[in-house]
C-alpha cells in the first residue's frame, strides 16, 4: 500500500476514536428481560427472587469508557420471590416499604482499574446505592460489553442502533440500609448476594 495512503488511512481512524461521542443507553427493556437476580442464602429458608422494574440510562463512550456515567433504578416493588406471602412482606412497610420507598437507586460516581480488551471493558464502579431511603457508597466488579450495530439482532432488524450489556456481581448487608438489623437472621440473611445482567440500548435514526 502507497505510504500517503496508509497515513491518510490512519489520521482518518485517529480522527474517528477522537470525535467519538458518549452514547445514551436506555435501560428500560422494551421485551422486558432485564431483571436483577438476589439470593440470601439463610440457615433455614434459603431465599432467592428478581427484580424486573428496572430503568435508567448510562452515558457510554466506546473510545473512553473511564468516562461512563448514569445511574440505574429498580422499582422496589417489582421485588418478587417465589413465595407469595413472602413477596408481600419483602414489599411491606417493616421490610423495604416499597409505598414510601418506590426506588432503589445506584447512581455511578465513577470507574477505577478500567480495562479494555475487544468489545469488553471490566472495571470497579463506585457509586451511590439508596435503599429503604438509605444512602451508601459502594463499589462493585463490573464488566460492560459494548455490541455496536446489535440493537435489530435483538430486537427488529430494521431497528438500527447499539448495545450495551451490563454484568456484576456483588453483595450488601441488609443492616446497612435499616432493612430489619439483627431480626430473623436464620430465616433472612443479614448479607444479600445480588447478580446483575442488564441490556441498555441506545438507537440511531
Amino acid at each position: 500500500m502507497n505510504k500517503s495512503v496508509l497515513v491518510s488511512l490512519l489520521s482518518f481512524a485517529s480522527v474517528g476514536l477522537l470525535s467519538a461521542a458518549p452514547q445514551s443507553f436506555d435501560f428500560k427493556d422494551p421485551k422486558g428481560v432485564n431483571a436483577i437476580q438476589f439470593h440470601l442464602d439463610s440457615l433455614l429458608e434459603p431465599i432467592s427472587g428478581t427484580a424486573n422494574g428496572v430503568t435508567g440510562t448510562v452515558s457510554f463512550d466506546a473510545a473512553n469508557p473511564a468516562a461512563t456515567t448514569g445511574k440505574i433504578v429498580v422499582a422496589t416493588n417489582t421485588l418478587t420471590v417465589t413465595n407469595s406471602m413472602m413477596t408481600e412482606h419483602l414489599r411491606g412497610e417493616k421490610w423495604l416499604n416499597a409505598a414510601a420507598n418506590p426506588e432503589i437507586v445506584f447512581a455511578l460516581t465513577k470507574l477505577e482499574q478500567v480495562k479494555t480488551m475487544g468489545n469488553d471493558t471490566t472495571a470497579i464502579a463506585t457509586g451511590d446505592l439508596t435503599i429503604k431511603g438509605v444512602t451508601k457508597s459502594i463499589s462493585v466488579p463490573i464488566k460492560m460489553t459494548y455490541l455496536a450495530d446489535a440493537l435489530g439482532k435483538r430486537t427488529k432488524p430494521e431497528n438500527k442502533g447499539d448495545l450495551l450489556v451490563i454484568r456484576g456481581e456483588f453483595s450488601i448487608n441488609r443492616s446497612d440500609y435499616g432493612i430489619m438489623p439483627g431480626q430473623m437472621e436464620d430465616k433472612v440473611n443479614p448479607e444479600i448476594q445480588l447478580t446483575l445482567g442488564i441490556v441498555g440500548a441506545a438507537p440511531k435514526a
